[in-house]
């Protein structure tokens, strides 16, 4: 995976002796997990989300435990080693942050809520390890907040260049208009009446959600649901989107005259509709989507710039969106991601050509 500071690479996991995790005690096993310590003292790259995993259960880590020996074929893979450059390669500092930055809390149940939240709870705070793409993080690249004690918990996320965007109840941008039906089918399928899955969200999906049972997806749902509004806290590394309008500030306005109308009846209308409503099974709506409305509208760039391979349909596979990079200017992927931005009552800020450039250099594309 990608990070700041230079690709990191996951390690065998499997029971393999020599090349995996076959010779790990139980205490070693939630060492890693729980503490991001491996087997031979060294800290582990907080990639690993270990300050979430912190959160599980004795049992759910002895249950894990079980699994990985018994349940997964050992492979004799030798994965390919992290080398980061100085001063990131010295492990040993990790300590010093983890003790300064790291989660080390377990899960405590809430009298005061229900069974169903407390699952949901549970569940995004740790196994799901939400907050490590959807909170943002601070100078440090520590995550700023676990729970929701903290204001900027899932407020919205910067990483490898995707935004993931605000998981609270605000109201355009994150899940103010969303039900918890809507979440739950989400996190099932990868289609809502708000938008579908993108970018790294969609092996999230694919291999994760979408095999959990209905309840512990509803469980996920009501907790989100249960989030008061926050304003996205994220802070984009490349300076898109900023400065912001404000609340107060103009928007643009979508008409078909507008900059980028033509842009985008030529080249997405037949998959998303004339009115922004989305066409079933092939593109989904992008009026009121979450992700067209994001305060930073990095996602919604770079899934021009990329095109996008949206999770199967309910008639099967999805059209794939294809990559706009070769057909459209940075100044009119500008102009477009602008219009979808300010049509058929979608109110947020318009994105500038400077934008798509910076993003475009970034993933060099």
């Amino acid at each position: 995976m990608n990070s700041p500071f230079g690709p990191i690479y996951a390690p065998n996991i499997t029971p393999d002796p020599a090349h995996g995790i076959g010779h790990y005690t139980l205490q070693q096993f939630d060492d890693a997990l729980r503490r991001g310590v491996r087997a031979d003292g060294s800290w582990l790259y907080p990639a690993m989300p270990y300050p979430s995993f912190a959160r599980m259960t004795d049992a759910d880590v002895r249950a894990l435990y079980a699994y990985f020996m018994r349940g997964v074929a050992p492979s004799a893979n030798a994965a390919k080693l992290t080398r980061l450059p100085f001063p990131f390669n010295q492990r040993w500092a990790l300590g010093l942050w983890s003790l300064a930055f790291a989660n080390r809390d377990r899960f405590v149940p809430q009298p005061s809520r229900s069974t169903e939240w407390n699952r949901g709870a549970y569940l995004a705070q740790g196994l799901g390890h939400c907050g490590a793409c959807h909170t943002p993080r601070g100078p440090a690249y520590n995550e700023r907040g676990y729970d929701e004690r903290s204001p900027a918990f899932l407020t919205g996320g910067i990483n490898d260049h995707w935004f993931a965007p605000n998981l609270t109840g605000a109201d355009a941008d994150g899940l103010g208009r969303w039900t918890i039906d809507d979440l739950a089918a989400f996190l099932r399928s990868g289609h809502a009446v708000r938008g579908a899955v993108f970018g790294a969200m969609a092996p999230v999906v694919e291999e994760s959600t979408a095999l959990l049972s209905d309840d512990d997806r509803r469980a996920i749902a009501v907790y989100l649901k249960s989030l008061p509004a926050q304003p996205t806290a994220a802070t984009n590394p490349l300076g898109i989107g900023v400065p912001r309008l404000t609340a107060a500030g103009p928007r643009p306005e979508g008409g078909q005259q507008a900059p980028g109308a033509g842009v985008y009846a030529g080249f997405c209308a037949r998959c998303h509709g004339a009115d922004g409503a989305g066409v079933r099974d092939h593109g989904p709506p992008l009026a009121g989507n979450s992700a067209v409305l994001a305060a930073d509208p990095t996602s919604a760039i770079r899934i021009v710039v990329e095109g996008a391979r949206p999770a199967p349909g309910t008639n099967g596979p999805v059209q794939r969106m294809p990559a706009m990079r070769g057909a459209l200017t940075s100044s009119e992927i500008a102009a477009v991601v602008s219009y979808a931005r300010g049509a058929w009552g979608n109110r947020a800020a318009p994105v500038s050509e400077q934008d798509v450039r910076r993003l475009r250099a970034a993933i060099h594309r």
